[in-house]
């Protein structure tokens, strides 16, 4: 297997069971386990906060010490275990501490995988946009799975699509891999990478990138946590529910697919820029028009406010950092924009859910519209 389509296959393995977790873990928490929205709230937050710790300390150890391909393999298993735990009738308390744990080593398989998608970047040109439409595709087939698999049964079956997801990607990365991901690091790497995360906010532009990144991943806190009750609070049959989700994921992938060929050469800010605005536009619809149809409308928009922030930040890092220096900035982005970032907004989120849903939308604005005003006060100066 060469590595683009190794690459390809452990973003398709690793974002369908990210495509179960994310969008129906917390509807699944309220449904099948019978917590309320806020306790729900509660608990998801509380492991988005134990995995922003564990991407931002954990994360870099590890690969300090080992290679990247054991690191997925490792945190896979631990994972596939602890989900496992679910399966008894629980408790809140126990409930929660199963969450807090799993949400500490699961998500470590993505930067894990993001970190050798940028290693694989620089030392064999694979193409990143190519191989992380698969990861798209792959987040695609969960949610109609799920969708079909709740509508034709019940929201039970969403835990047992996690457990044979997990199952698949555990043999997945026992498999041989790129020999690239497969180096231990030496006492020089273990050293130089050591020294990359030191000084790391001193690289050009890092702080302002990861201010953004922060805000702008952030701001889908409401989106990924309560986009399936939303749906299901306007009467949406839960196959549908799936599909509408994936349009999301269908223009992502579209984006990828064609990302390399289109913004390889604007400008970093630029595309922060047009992710702002895009970001901002859509929570600001769903507010305003808070059905079914104009949902699937701002879904659209996913490609601007998901994968053009995303796709700008890996730029960043696969071009202007050196690669001691890009597992501590996969870590960060882990820790801070795609898990603190999110883990604090979904506390006042589900507060203001109870309220109105489409309040807990409009609230994710207090990042997009920060962020673009960032954008224009930082782009002359720093020249990103």
């Amino acid at each position: 297997m060469n590595n683009q389509r190794w690459l390809s296959i452990s973003f398709l393995t690793f974002f369908f069971t990210w495509g179960v977790f994310t969008p129906y873990w917390t509807g699944w928490l309220t449904i099948e386990k019978g917590l309320s929205v806020k306790d729900a709230s509660i608990v998801m937050g509380a492991g988005m906060i134990a995995r922003s710790f564990s991407t931002f300390l954990i994360f870099p150890y590890l690969t300090a010490r080992t290679s990247y391909i054991r690191v997925m393999k490792w945190m896979t298993v631990l994972s596939l275990l602890l989900v496992v735990l679910y399966i008894p009738d629980s408790s809140f308390i126990v409930l929660f501490v199963i969450t807090v744990l799993f949400s500490a080593f699961y998500p470590i398989i993505l930067p894990a995988v993001e970190s050798g998608a940028s290693v694989l970047m620089q030392k064999e040109r694979v193409h990143y946009g190519k191989s992380r439409s698969f990861g798209s595709f792959g987040y695609t087939i969960a949610l109609l799975l799920v969708g079909s698999a709740t509508a034709i049964w019940n929201e039970q079956a969403i835990l047992y699509m996690m457990i044979a997801g997990l199952a698949v990607a555990v043999i997945f990365y026992s498999r041989p891999a790129p020999a690239v991901l497969q180096s231990i690091p030496d006492k020089k790497d273990s050293r130089n990478r050591k020294i990359g995360l030191k000084t790391l906010f001193a690289a050009k532009g890092f702080r302002i990138i990861m201010i953004l990144a922060i805000l702008l991943q952030g701001a889908h806190a409401s989106y990924y946590n309560y986009g399936f009750l939303f749906l299901d609070d306007l009467d949406v049959n839960g196959f549908y529910i799936g599909i509408i989700l994936n349009i999301a994921i269908l223009f992502e992938i579209f984006f990828f697919v064609q990302a390399d060929r289109f913004l390889s050469d604007m400008r970093i800010s630029t595309m922060f820029l047009i992710a702002a605005i895009g970001s901002t536009m859509r929570w600001v619809l769903i507010f305003l028009f808070p059905t079914a149809f104009v949902f699937i409308a701002t879904q659209l928009l996913h490609a601007a406010s998901f994968g053009i922030a995303h796709y700008a930040f890996i730029q960043y890092i696969s071009n202007k950092l050196p690669n001691s220096q890009i597992a501590a900035a996969q870590g960060f982005y882990a820790a801070f924009a795609m898990s603190l970032s999110t883990a604090i907004l979904t506390f006042p989120a589900g507060y203001l859910y109870e309220i109105s849903p489409g309040t807990a939308f409009l609230g994710m604005t207090v990042c997009s519209i920060p962020a673009i005003f960032i954008v224009l006060a930082t782009r002359k100066k720093l020249a990103y």
